[in-house]
């Protein structure tokens, strides 16, 4: 340093001191990113009903968080993305004829009850797209289960008497109807290798983002590729809905591509703030959520049982954290 030069500023501040190049917007955009092609495809197949559900979704959770922060005079944090993700993820969780007004009703409570209550991005327990998906699941349960096959669709194909026993048919169309096969003992004789392919390319019925299991499984890869997503989540949940599956006497593959696992083990339960902080809690955490999904997929009331299987590992995250801490940097047993 030449003589009379000002001395660079020396910075103090708490660790980490090195950072990556990553931030949350960047995150987001990858997200939203591995979600368009599903999600482009949807609306090509559905058409206006899919635009709709997703703008009510998506305005509800942007409006409320700018509202949440402009009232709370709060620097506004639209532009991390967080808010996008969350109305893009509740819109793929929900059946494309969904009214637009349960669409916003759903962002409004995934971000202001699951988020912006809790103190906002990183600070909620549960993920705030699948409490939105819960809210309306338990306020209007009939009007979702209210599901009309589209034009083209292989639901209409399907022998009426299978499902005369049920009183309503929900988004998961398909596990209705192997649950009510299941509960005849096999007595309806439905071939469930039948649907593998229209569930993995264009998927008509059931939730939005079920379009198509190959694009959400291109998707998924895309962001375990990038590291962005860790593999032992979606891993341990596929792999355990798979295994209880063949358990219980179903066909493995076909619980693996129906209903929302693909979307939950991919996108919902990889969740940053809501899933385990160790590589081990996390192979944990996505086993729990395959198992608490086919158990109650087999033996519960809700042949779509993903929101709730996620919602509740959840909750138990903190307990899976301080199971599987880490090591303390120097420490050592002690001795004797």
């Amino acid at each position: 340093m030449s003589a009379g030069a000002t001395p660079a500023p020396m910075k103090v501040a708490a660790s980490p001191h090195i950072a990556a190049r990553e931030n949350v917007t960047h995150i987001m955009l990858w997200v939203v990113a591995a979600l368009a092609p599903a999600t482009l495809w949807g609306v090509w197949n559905m058409g206006m009903v899919a635009v709709v559900l997703l703008a009510s979704c998506i305005g509800g959770s942007v409006g409320t968080e700018w509202l949440w922060n402009r009232l709370a005079k709060r620097t506004q944090t639209l532009w991390d993305g967080s808010a996008l993700v969350t109305g893009l993820l509740l819109a793929l969780a929900l059946p494309p004829r969904t009214p637009w007004w349960m669409g916003l009703a759903g962002g409004i409570v995934a971000i202001g009850l699951a988020k912006m209550l809790f103190g906002g991005l990183g600070w909620n327990l549960f993920n705030p797209a699948l409490v939105g998906r819960a809210f309306l699941s338990v306020s209007w349960m009939g009007v979702l289960a209210d599901v009309r096959p589209f034009p083209g669709g292989w639901y209409s194909a399907i022998d009426v008497p299978a499902t005369g026993t049920l009183d309503a048919i929900n988004g998961a169309t398909r596990l209705a109807i192997a649950a009510a096969d299941r509960a005849a003992d096999g007595g309806y004789g439905i071939d469930l290798t039948r649907y593998y392919e229209p569930l993995l390319l264009r998927n008509l019925e059931g939730s939005f983002g079920e379009v198509s299991g190959l694009l959400l499984i291109a998707g998924g890869l895309l962001l375990i590729a990038k590291r962005i997503i860790d593999w032992r989540i979606p891993a341990g949940y596929i792999a355990t809905v798979a295994l209880m599956s063949w358990a219980f006497g179903s066909d493995p593959l076909f619980n693996v591509l129906a209903g929302g696992v693909l979307l939950g083990a991919f996108f919902m339960a990889t969740d940053y703030v809501t899933s385990p902080m160790t590589r081990t809690g996390r192979l944990v955490f996505g086993c729990g959520c395959g198992l608490f999904n086919v158990v109650v997929r087999f033996f519960g009331p809700m042949p779509e049982a993903t929101t709730f299987a996620i919602l509740f590992m959840n909750g138990l995250v903190p307990l899976i954290d301080r199971g599987f801490a880490p090591r303390t940097f120097g420490w050592v047993k002690r001795r004797g």
